[in-house]
């Protein structure tokens, strides 16, 4: 067990907390998947569901030459896509089964060119309320077996109800 009280470098500060959360819905994956199949834009891209978990979700794509751009970069509008719906759907994993969810404000900061042989966007919620939900998402270029983050997206999502029936 770790001991949480002793700082763990010269800052002085202990244990950074990583929030861990329990889904509402314990069918969450299963309508996250639904979901998917759903997305066209995911689907004319080729983007394949990943892992998902509470509070997380993955997204996974193949390099194609048609989405780079004129230097041979994956497009930055594909990174963009990979990492908002990433977020998407990390936070849907949160919400309540009438649940639907919608971004309402992202950054993406590129940090490298996406060169690679596959892409992956990891995200992680950072805080879910109610109604906002606070992502953020790294998408990573894999190249001979190595990845490198090329880039950042911080998120918010924004839960809407959805009328049964």
């Amino acid at each position: 067990m770790m001991d949480t009280t002793t700082p763990t470098d010269e800052s002085g500060f202990g244990p950074i907390d990583t929030p861990t959360f329990v889904p509402v819905d314990p069918d969450f994956a299963t309508r996250i998947r639904d979901s998917f199949v759903r997305q066209s834009f995911m689907a004319t891209l080729g983007v394949r569901l990943g892992t998902v978990a509470p509070g997380r979700c993955d997204l996974l794509l193949p390099y194609r030459a048609d989405l780079c751009q004129q230097n041979g970069f994956l497009h930055a509008g594909v990174t963009a896509a990979l990492a908002d719906s990433a977020a998407g759907y990390a936070a849907y994993s949160l919400m309540p089964a009438d649940s639907d969810v919608l971004s309402i404000e992202f950054k993406h900061n590129l940090l490298a060119p996406a060169v690679g042989e596959r892409f992956l966007a990891r995200a992680e919620v950072q805080r879910a309320g109610r109604t906002i939900v606070v992502v953020q998402a790294t998408v990573f270029a894999e190249a001979d077996g190595r990845r490198k983050a090329v880039a950042l997206m911080q998120a918010t999502m924004m839960r809407m109800a959805v009328a049964s029936g």
